[in-house]
């Protein structure tokens, strides 16, 4: 059995060369599907480096937005790219938000409900702080399937070591999928239910723009990479090079899909 690398969540900039840049083209379009409400108060739980507070703070028109997480590195982050007075932050889990019941018509929360230890009880934490007929939303990646970035190094790296298929993201994360998402709102309580999903293109300028974020350490694939030898770091880089499509400029086009899910509160 392969042992469970640490997956580090201290570094902005390593996060955002990792997924924050594709987060961030993921937001706003989750923030169209989410109905809007003008002048709304907000709270985005495990708001990491900002991607879905700062798409509310350019699109939404907030009255207030309160960015949550455990990572201090993570929310000065958010800080520093988000100069507007309406924006705040909070270092805290997402079981223990520090905010009054009822306190916000809007709590959203992106790529997280998979990294949370009991789900449930973060949205029940989240439920405790929306104020009754507010809206609960979120979205996190498609791990089995659409993320191809995140697919395809787990491809990779199965094929090269099968113990690796313990961490895979896809297995270790059922939730990642339409159906538990909307099990999961329903047995929160909430009403009007919906699922949808969100795909962008991400496409790396070249195969070193896609390589060296897995090497930053933050979240479970770079995590995996970081704890092998150099031998088989170079054995994976190579095997998954062979597997990425190519443009004659020598981009590579992916996409990354992102499963959406909102409820509202009786």
């Amino acid at each position: 059995m392969t042992d469970r690398p640490t997956e580090a969540w201290t570094s902005e900039d390593a996060y955002e060369r990792y997924v924050g840049r594709w987060s961030r083209l993921v937001a706003p379009r989750f923030l169209t599907w989410l109905p809007g409400e003008s002048s709304a108060v907000w709270c985005d739980v495990g708001c990491g480096t900002g991607a879905l507070a700062h798409a509310i703070l350019a699109t939404q028109n907030p009255v207030r937005v309160l960015g949550v997480d455990r990572a201090e590195p993570y929310l000065a982050a958010a800080r520093r790219a988000a100069t507007d007075l309406r924006f705040d932050t909070a270092a805290s889990g997402a079981t223990a938000i520090p905010a009054r019941d009822g306190e916000f018509d809007r709590v959203v929360s992106a790529l997280l409900l998979n990294f949370v230890p009991q789900p449930a009880e973060a949205l029940a934490e989240m439920r405790r702080i929306t104020r009754p007929g507010g809206l609960i939303g979120g979205y996190v990646w498609d791990y089995a399937e659409g993320m191809r970035l995140i697919r395809l190094f787990w491809d990779a790296a199965t094929a090269l070591d099968t113990d690796a298929a313990e961490l895979d993201e896809g297995r270790r994360f059922p939730i990642c999928r339409p159906d538990p998402l909307r099990a999961l709102f329903v047995a929160a309580g909430l009403v009007e239910v919906d699922v949808g999903e969100v795909t962008v293109p991400t496409v790396f300028a070249d195969f070193d723009d896609l390589w060296e974020p897995f090497l930053g350490g933050q979240g479970p694939a770079p995590g995996y990479c970081a704890g092998l030898s150099g031998d088989r770091r170079d054995a994976l880089r190579e095997r998954l090079r062979a597997m990425l499509p190519r443009r004659p400029d020598g981009a590579i086009p992916l996409e990354a899909r992102a499963w959406t899910v909102r409820g509202r509160v009786r």
